[in-house]
């Protein structure tokens, strides 16, 4: 089918929430499309956009050449003098709006007991929502968009309306968009469903019926996915914390299961696609520190530094007070020229630092957020989208509410967040943050970390945050003695080196870093169950150590271990099971209600069966020992 119309990536925001959030559609020859959602979602909205009287924050509405596009608003206007007869057919003799079979339908189904000659002012509500209706339906268009048309219509008007729009798009040719709470005229005109939600378009095939049965369904398993992961979490904690000895004994399964849990999730950066923005931005040189010695009235803080900092390179640096590490950042940040050595920096290379000062911040204490962000561009490239500085406002954490506060009065978390903003809509190409998560509480340390993994560019973070280090950056690097030293073994190398003497004043070799780029990522250890300490120093295992009650008898014990092989045989065949009626619903005739009623109602038979089993091995298990 030809495509007509379409939407790309649409945002518009209210002064108190995002309505349209990113959202991309199309309209092709033959749709008949209901809209649904409620009051204040932004159906008509949507339908103001796709009509072109109203323009979006963000985002462009798509047009093929040549398409006449005809809209009905809710809004019916009056003018002063003008009859019904002239709203609809205009100044057209009689004889040639008569001869019109179209014109004569839409007239005889709509107008019939209303006089052409009668002025508009004259009309009831009900009698001008047909005149608006009849002079879009008599008009030649290829895509009509009809905001509530039903509405003040009695029952024989919405049959003949419906079936006038049924033989008017029949065939393979234009598109109707019709927002209505009418559930019979969706479910007898319209062939395709929009829901707009929570700032979102979900669409769906079939008419109401078929929408509202999708629906459920759609909910229903969202809801048992959840119930699903929330509960297998919870066992496999349960499992988890009986100790690293006892989880060498568990059945392979349940390691299956475990690695099930996350095998959806995608990796929380694509690598791939930053790597692409930003050499297209920086190209492949950005900044290299050759034997660089640096420091302050003559004093040397780092000497002999040798760094490679590529266009898609994410640095953690790590160091003890007083190491040079904010030394090094005057070095990257052009603060500070180098005392001895070379320093090259690509000539497009443009570095922001976000600093534990707010410096950022200076002058703007006593404006509101609104208007301190208000003076940016519109736009703000995340990653592969583009989003306005409401959105990222929105991201990290700042409600309407806040963002007419003074920036003066602000907690010193939120103005943490606010100079990470503004720094970002700068546009830098190297970012540098010192210290980020100072004051910031774990959900928006969060915010900003997903924030941060669209950066398409090098990023450098100071922090002694550990579990910020390792998850929004690739490599780690140690300030220590005077040098930079590379961490190939990350954060828990590091802790190794510490607890060696290395950067406590002890005599130590400099250690010049060596070259790295996008393509040479170190692999940092993970913290786990039962795994490092601070120090480095293994964690020691839970003990069995006496239990509440008396040791299980040797009888006991063997009619334990025999009951937890059958039950685990029989998850072993349920999960299958279930795994194969999911296969089967992703790949049954979506049109088959009936049967992907059957198939979910199993499915959730058998996961109810199988929750059963894992409480009863849960207790088993722990009998066993």
């Amino acid at each position: 089918m030809a495509h007509l119309l379409g939407a790309e990536k649409i945002h518009l925001a209210l002064p108190d929430r995002v309505l349209l959030d990113a959202v991309s559609l199309g309209i092709d020859d033959g749709d008949r499309i209901g809209v649904v959602g409620r009051n204040g979602d932004g159906k008509s909205t949507l339908l103001r956009i796709l009509a072109g009287s109203q323009q979006p924050d963000d985002g462009r509405v798509t047009v093929r050449g040549g398409l006449r596009v005809g809209a009905l608003s809710q809004q019916d206007v009056a003018e002063v003098g003008e009859s019904v007869r002239t709203r609809v057919v205009g100044d057209r003799p009689a004889h040639e709006w008569a001869s019109d079979p179209r014109i004569r339908d839409v007239l005889s189904g709509l107008l019939g007991e209303v006089d052409l000659e009668a002025e508009l002012t004259s009309l009831s509500g009900g009698q001008l929502r047909r005149v608006h209706l009849a002079e879009l339906l008599v008009r030649d268009v290829d895509v009509m968009l009809l905001d509530e048309p039903t509405n003040h219509l009695d029952v024989e008007g919405i049959t003949w309306l419906a079936a006038h729009l049924k033989r008017r798009w029949s065939s393979r040719t234009g598109g109707l968009v019709v927002v209505t709470h009418d559930r019979w005229f969706l479910d007898e005109v319209c062939t395709r469903m929009w829901e707009v939600h929570d700032g979102v378009v979900d669409p769906f095939e079939g008419g109401y019926a078929a929408y509202v049965l999708q629906r459920v369904e759609r909910d229903r398993q969202a809801a048992a996915i959840e119930a699903k992961r929330q509960n297998l979490m919870r066992k496999e904690l349960a499992w988890l914390r009986r100790g690293a000895p006892a989880r060498t004994s568990k059945p392979k399964f349940r390691i299956d299961a475990a690695n099930e849990l996350i095998s959806g999730e995608p990796p929380v950066r694509d690598t791939v696609e930053l790597t692409q923005l930003a050499t297209s931005r920086l190209g492949r040189d950005v900044i290299d520190l050759e034997d660089v010695s640096a420091g302050y009235d003559g004093q040397t803080v780092l000497e002999d530094v040798t760094l490679h900092v590529g266009p898609a390179d994410r640095i953690g640096v790590l160091g003890p007070n007083g190491a040079g590490k904010s030394t090094l950042l005057a070095l990257i940040t052009g603060d500070l020229e180098p005392m001895s050595g070379r320093m090259k920096r690509g000539r497009t290379v443009t570095v922001q630092q976000v600093t534990q000062q707010l410096e950022g911040l200076a002058g703007h204490l006593d404006e509101r957020v609104s208007d301190v962000v208000g003076r940016y561009r519109t736009t703000f490239r995340a990653g592969k989208d583009e989003v306005s500085p409401g959105q990222l406002l929105e991201r990290l954490g700042f409600t309407a509410a806040h963002q007419k506060v003074k920036v003066g009065a602000l907690s010193g978390g939120q103005q943490r967040r606010l100079d990470l903003l503004l720094t970002l809509l700068d546009e830098p190409n190297v970012l540098v943050l010192d210290e980020p998560t100072n004051d910031m509480d774990t959900d928006m340390l969060a915010a900003m970390e997903d924030l941060l993994d669209t950066w398409p560019g090098p990023l450098m973070v100071v922090s002694h945050d550990r579990y910020l280090l390792e998850r929004v950056t690739d490599l780690q690097y140690a300030v220590l003695d005077g040098g930079v030293r590379h961490l190939p073994g990350g954060v828990e190398q590091y802790l190794q080196l510490r607890a060696q003497g290395a950067g406590s004043g002890e005599s130590s070799s400099t250690t010049a870093a060596s070259g790295f780029g996008a393509s040479s990522a170190s692999s940092s250890a993970s913290a786990s169950v039962g795994g490092s300490t601070a120090d480095g120093a293994a964690a020691s295992s839970p003990t069995t150590g006496s239990s509440a009650g008396p040791a299980p008898t040797g009888r006991e014990q063997r009619e334990a271990q025999k009951a937890l092989a059958a039950v685990e045989r029989k998850m072993d065949k349920l999960s299958r099971r279930s795994r194969e009626l999911g296969e089967q619903m992703t790949t049954h005739d979506p049109s088959d209600y009936a049967g992907l009623q059957e198939l979910g109602a199993q499915q959730q038979g058998v996961d109810a069966e199988l929750a059963e089993a894992e409480e009863r091995w849960l207790e088993l298990s722990e009998q066993v020992g």
